[in-house]
């Protein structure tokens, strides 16, 4: 530890801790009357917004919440889940973000593990509730949740209606101050084996984090995505790390956002096109399913900018969203990291360059945020050379990242081992700062002893114009240890076979982009691919389909 000099403040100086009740002072001072809008139900300005934060945090009092206590939230993306996102913490209570789209087993799990003791539960999930309220060991009193008429409901230890419990509560609260190294909030990610594991934030954390995305988002003039007068939509659960936290910095910014409730395509296009959305985020998965909903046929989406996460932001979804007037742009991020971490960006040296080398760079992972440190390491725990070429796992240190995962001393050692957080994916980064990520360690397809990016290969399949979607997974070879193999959707009105995939690829083969022996000898034609919970590739349920097909000699499977 280096010897600094260290001065003592004057007696009165007050260091002022960073805390989430900061990021909510600057909303209604930008844009006042700038609305916030939950599907076609509600609307109301800042200056409401606020008063609702402040009665909420009084009827959360009123109902028994104390600071330490974790409030639970069953809800999909709403004005209310962007009211406790600040109340609660505010009150130095913890925020927990219940993915609804978990096994009723799991949301138990959780919720136990959590030790939550309130839970706000929307009426659509009253029934998933009741399923498992038996079993719960911490939680003393629900608050109904509903757009419906009736605001009741058969739930252990009501405290009331949400909408009735502020109209009676009191429109100020004076927040304490307390230390910003208090956890704000939490959730659980779910990985391949095991119980899901519990990620948490301080105070501290999360307005760094909120920081660092205004200055990503707003502040570099080749990929602005965000400014106070922009239109704000999430289009990613507001239970996944807090909608990425972009949430947090559009009610910093005092920028008008729209909640979409439960993600219907039509509905979302409905409120792009009512509300002149400029800005969303998702996964591949869900931008599809917008970009192919009825309303979406002839709409030009007028420049719509939006940022791709959770999955690799393929040339052919690229193309396909430009074609409607859409802009997309690469991010990354995991559940430990908050999320951001890096983002699509253009340098003076890109923009000299042709437009396929932009767009090349633009679908990458992107280059680290402000405050951000991305380095490769080799197995042994050195550091491997930003040359774009060398291979290895891409390790972080940033402000915000997830210090441990709660109550999972092994797991947290296993996360942090070496002073660096492991991300588990192997990526390069090459000299101008671009990670570029190859593919999950886990998902990496051994072959003749090469590694191949099932990543890339979904990539090059997907620009067929025969391909709706494709996933690419390892499958045990007796010769070779792995051999590549193809999940194919075909796009309408379309036969996609192993040799007219083969055919599609060689090309790349003779480019020099894949080896010849990247080409899958092997492809299944299927109707959809299995999904996690946040809309990802289920890689885990696709090894094991595929393993039953082949045992079953299943004729989805065409073999060259």
């Amino acid at each position: 530890m280096l010897n600094t000099r260290i001065l003592k403040p004057t007696d009165e100086a007050r260091s002022t801790p960073l805390l989430i009740k900061n990021l909510l002072l600057s909303g209604q001072r930008y844009e006042r009357t700038q609305e916030i809008i939950y599907r076609d139900i509600s609307r109301y300005d800042y200056v409401t917004f606020n008063e609702r934060v402040c009665r909420l945090a009084n009827a959360l009092t009123k109902a028994g919440v104390k600071a330490g206590d974790t409030v639970a939230m069953m809800d999909w993306d709403s004005h209310r889940y962007l009211e406790c996102m600040f109340a609660v913490p505010m009150l130095g209570a913890v925020m927990h973000t219940i993915n609804v789209r978990l096994s009723p087993d799991q949301i138990l799990y959780t919720m136990n593990h959590a030790e939550d003791v309130v839970v706000l539960v929307n009426s659509e999930f009253v029934p998933i509730y009741k399923a498992i309220e038996n079993d719960l060991t911490t939680v003393t009193t629900t608050i109904l949740l509903t757009d419906e008429e009736s605001k009741v409901a058969d739930l252990p230890g009501l405290a009331g209606e949400y909408e009735q419990l502020l109209a009676a509560a009191e429109p100020t609260y004076e927040f304490a101050d307390f230390d910003e190294n208090s956890v704000a909030t939490t959730f659980y990610t779910t990985g391949t084996t095991g119980n899901p594991k519990g990620v948490y934030f301080t105070h501290r954390q999360l307005v760094l984090h909120t920081l660092s995305q205004v200055a990503s988002l707003s502040g570099l003039d080749s990929v602005r995505q965000l400014g106070n007068r922009d239109v704000y939509m999430p289009i990613t659960p507001m239970f996944h790390v807090h909608a990425w936290g972009i949430p947090y910095t559009a009610t910093l910014m005092g920028v008008k956002q729209v909640y979409p409730g439960r993600y219907e395509p039509e509905m979302l296009v409905k409120l792009i096109k009512d509300h002149g959305v400029t800005f969303s985020h998702c996964v591949p998965t869900i931008l599809q399913m917008v970009l192919k909903a009825e309303g979406a046929k002839d709409h030009d989406f007028g420049g719509m900018r939006v940022i791709i996460g959770g999955s690799a932001l393929n040339r052919s979804l690229f193309d396909l969203a430009k074609s409607k007037g859409m802009h997309l742009g690469a991010a990354y991020g995991m559940s430990e990291t908050c999320p951001l971490i890096s983002a699509g960006y253009v340098n003076l040296e890109l923009e000299a360059g042709s437009e396929d080398d932009r767009i090349s760079h633009l679908i990458k992972a992107g280059v680290p945020g402000p405050l951000v440190e991305a380095k490769i390491m080799a197995p042994d725990g050195s550091f491997l050379p930003n040359d774009g070429k060398t291979q290895g796992e891409l390790v972080l240190r940033a402000p915000w990242l997830t210090q441990a995962y709660f109550r999972e001393p092994e797991k947290s050692k296993e996360l942090w081992a070496g002073g660096w957080m492991h991300t588990g994916d192997v990526a390069t980064i090459d000299p101008m700062g671009f990670i570029d990520i190859r593919d999950r360690i886990k998902d990496v397809i051994k072959t003749g002893g090469e590694w191949l990016s099932s990543l890339e290969l979904e990539d090059l399949i997907s620009r067929s114009a025969s391909v709706s979607d494709v996933a690419v997974v390892g499958i045990p070879d007796p010769r070779w240890d792995e051999r590549p193999f193809a999940l194919v959707v075909a796009a309408p009105g379309q036969q996609v076979t192993a040799a007219s995939l083969c055919e599609h690829l060689q090309p790349f083969v003779d480019d020099g982009r894949i080896n010849k022996w990247a080409i899958p000898t092997q492809i299944a034609v299927v109707s959809d691919i299995p999904k996690t919970s946040v809309g990802k590739l289920d890689k885990k349920r696709i090894r094991t389909e595929i393993a039953q097909w082949i045992e079953s000699g299943d004729d989805c499977i065409s073999s060259l």
